[in-house]
């Protein structure tokens, strides 16, 4: 199962998604910002996938500037190579796993732990 994240490009800091103001939000071409900071990359179609040592993360191209992007992780270290590239170019991350934005400052605090509960919880249901 995938950590599913949400990348955001914002004059603002988004402290909730609860509480975000769409106006704030800047379309962006996302697409060609991760294909030019990732180099090991499969493309198929309209999905990417970024290849780590040990993470690997998916997501659909939009070939258009949009308010937003979902990317699938796998893999713990996924989270810190994205993290790398939202604080190259000032984006922010919402981890839907734990309904809350990542902290970039501070990687440890991010949930990799809290998604392994979440998806604890989510099996045994």
């Amino acid at each position: 199962m995938s950590w599913d994240v949400v990348l955001f490009n914002s004059n603002q800091e988004i402290k909730s998604v609860a509480d975000l103001d769409e106006n704030d939000l800047v379309p962006t071409e996302f697409d060609s910002a991760l294909e030019n900071h990732f180099k090991q990359m499969i493309k198929e179609e309209n999905r990417r996938e970024i290849k780590g040592s040990d993470f690997s993360i998916d997501y659909y191209v939009n070939g258009e500037d949009v308010s937003n992007k979902m990317l699938s992780i796998y893999g713990q270290n996924g989270i810190y190579a994205l993290i790398e590239f939202a604080k190259k170019h000032n984006y922010q991350l919402y981890d839907s796993g734990f309904d809350g934005m990542l902290d970039l400052e501070k990687p440890e605090k991010n949930g990799y732990g809290d998604f392994q509960k979440y998806l604890k919880h989510v099996l045994r249901s």
